[in-house]
């Protein structure tokens, strides 16, 4: 093993051995297969598949630990495995609950949590039905049992896995966080482990507290957990490391990238990334809801409607598919069929967090708020983290005028993504709307400093301190705000804001007798319908001005002070903005 300095990173990457590498990864397929851990053997399948070839010698990997054919145990667990793979949960738990081999005891815990799961997603299907106390005792009685276990030491890495999963059914959170470090600890080939355990780390300072292994897999382990708690950059730098030097065009390192970019909002070159994978692996379904997430937020219905038809050719039962076909729906804006596919997804797994968070938005679309509001917590539920359920709740409280409510989840959501421009404008507003104007200008200011690529953050900021009676701030900002995005006039999306900001300054400069840029700033306000009549109205009142204050002059020049006075007339003529005014003096008084 090999260690260097990634300057970029500011973290050590290891260098390992590949042939090492793949011969573990042949083994954990084994091991996870022998567990019926299917998922956790299709990921090691796919990174050993994208070393390319590396000989190793695997011929006593199948039928390590196994017992030899013949034996009424090795006749027991592969009857078992069959019930297993067949879904028969129940009966895999009753053949091998006398089981002392490892993988035939992990088989039997591990059926007994899959039957609960599964008597309660049918239970969730039957809406008419309370919860049944019977499947919470189920689950009691298993952590019961996996407690004695554990307590006696007896647990592998994969029982280890088992018993945390447990616990954080139970809310035991703490506890299943201990145990999952020592899962990943004995046996750190299995991802699975490590898929639990990202969860339960809230913060990169967390991440960095704990004592992980020092296994390659770490490495991977760290570039996810860091990329769910959006420090992108940091976990984007990682996989380029992991698929330059091991795993070139691994199919999962090219997804999570593709995710990197879409939480950068780069979605140009998220949508590029998918495209690439999926002309790579054209029937994996694994992240296409994403993919299908940013085709929708670019408006791209075609390339949506063919990533839709080509899911459901594949599979159409999977949660990735459903959930694509929703996001179609919803982009032809048909809400509530959207809404049965997201359903059906959940149907699939309760736990699909982005089916809740975009069911919410469907229900948004159809002013169903209190339906939103319940999908939006489900999603929480699922995962505290997931910021746009956070602000999905801020935006719904926002509508129905609950503003304490709304500001108290768009601090969740800004917390979670602290340098998201959209989240700190979402709180100033909701400051706003409370009258706390001095938090909401502090929020404003922030997310001006962070980019606000909406250009929302300066406008508001403008109308903060018109309301605090800071005109001269305002008058400031204002005009800032016009020389960004004037080239922008006709976008829908600055027209309000371009023709307020031409207003107030046309306004301020009369009061003020700057009369040449009122009349700049009144023309303005005509090129906008909410304006137009007030433009004219100033333009009237600038004109009227204008002939007092030249009938002013003339009389001076008809006085007492002759011509020195007249010239002082004319040169301050001259200075005025040729645009609007122009003056030639008579023949006889040149």
């Amino acid at each position: 093993m090999l260690k260097f300095e990634n300057s970029n990173m500011g973290e050590v990457f290891m260098k390992y051995d590949k042939k090492e590498i793949k011969e573990s990864l042949i083994k954990a397929m084994f091991e996870c297969s022998k567990r019926g851990l299917l998922q956790s053997m299709k990921w090691l399948g796919e990174l050993s598949s994208s070393l390319g070839d590396i000989p190793v010698d695997c011929s006593n990997q199948a039928t390590a630990g196994l017992p030899q054919f013949g034996t009424s145990e090795c006749d027991t667990y592969y009857l078992a495995k069959c019930y297993f793979d067949l879904k028969e949960y129940d009966r895999c738990a009753y053949f091998t609950k006398k089981s002392n081999l490892p993988y035939s005891k992990f088989l039997h815990y591990f059926s007994k949590y899959l039957s609960y799961e599964k008597k309660k997603l049918d239970n969730m299907s039957e809406s008419s039905q309370s919860p049944d106390p019977k499947l919470q005792q189920h689950l009691f009685t298993l952590y019961t049992k996996l407690k004695s276990e554990y307590c006696a030491n007896s647990l592998d890495g994969y029982g280890l896995y088992l018993y945390g999963v447990v616990l954080k059914k139970l809310d035991l959170g703490k506890d299943a966080l201990t145990v999952l470090v020592e899962a990943v600890h004995k046996e750190p080939m299995h991802w699975g482990g490590w898929m639990e355990l990202e969860p339960l780390i809230t913060d990169s300072t967390k991440l960095k507290s704990l004592s992980l292994p020092d296994h390659w897999m770490t490495q991977l382990f760290t570039a996810h957990a860091l990329l769910e708690q959006q420090l992108t950059d940091r976990a984007l730098e990682i996989y380029a490391e992991l698929e330059a030097v091991y795993f070139p065009n691994n199919p999962y390192i090219i997804s999570q990238i593709a995710v990197g970019y879409h939480n950068k909002r780069d979605v140009v070159t998220a949508i590029e990334t998918f495209s690439k994978l999926n002309k790579q692996d054209p029937y994996r379904l694994d992240n296409l809801d994403t993919f299908s997430n940013l085709l929708y937020v670019k408006q791209l219905r075609t390339e949506l409607s063919y990533l839709a038809h080509h899911a459901a050719e594949v599979d159409k039962y999977r949660i990735e598919t459903c959930c694509i076909i929703g996001n179609y729906y919803s982009l032809r804006s048909d809400h509530h069929k959207s809404v049965l596919y997201f359903q059906r997804a959940l149907k699939l797994n309760p736990q699909y967090l982005s089916a809740w968070t975009l069911m919410g938005h469907e229900f948004m679309e159809m002013k169903n708020t209190n339906a939103a509001i319940q999908s939006y917590r489900q999603a929480i539920e699922v995962n505290r983290r997931d910021y746009r359920a956070w602000y999905g709740l801020g935006q719904t409280y926002e509508i129905i005028r609950m503003y304490f409510f709304s500001l108290y989840y768009y601090k969740q959501a800004q917390q979670l993504r602290p340098n998201d421009s959209r989240m700190l404008i979402a709180l100033g507003e909701a400051y706003d709307k409370l009258d706390k104007v001095k938090e909401a200008i502090k929020c404003f200011a922030r997310a001006r400093s962070l980019g606000d690529a909406e250009g929302i953050a300066i406008l508001q900021l403008g109308k903060l301190y018109e309301k605090l009676g800071d005109v001269e701030q305002a008058v400031k900002v204002l005009k800032v705000y016009v020389t960004e995005n004037e080239s922008s006039a006709n976008d829908e999306c600055f027209s309000a804001g371009l023709s307020y900001a031409y207003k107030y300054l046309a306004n301020y400069y009369m009061k003020n007798s700057q009369l040449d840029n009122a009349y700049i700033f009144a023309q303005k306000c005509l090129n906008h319908e909410e304006t137009k009549e007030e433009g004219k109205a100033l333009l009237k009142t600038i004109a009227q001005k204008r002939g007092q204050e030249d009938e002013g002059e003339m009389q001076i020049v008809e006085g007492d002070e002759g011509n020195e006075s007249f010239e002082r007339f004319r040169a301050k003529l001259a200075d005025v903005t040729p645009m609007y005014l122009s003056f030639t003096p008579p023949d006889n008084q040149s």
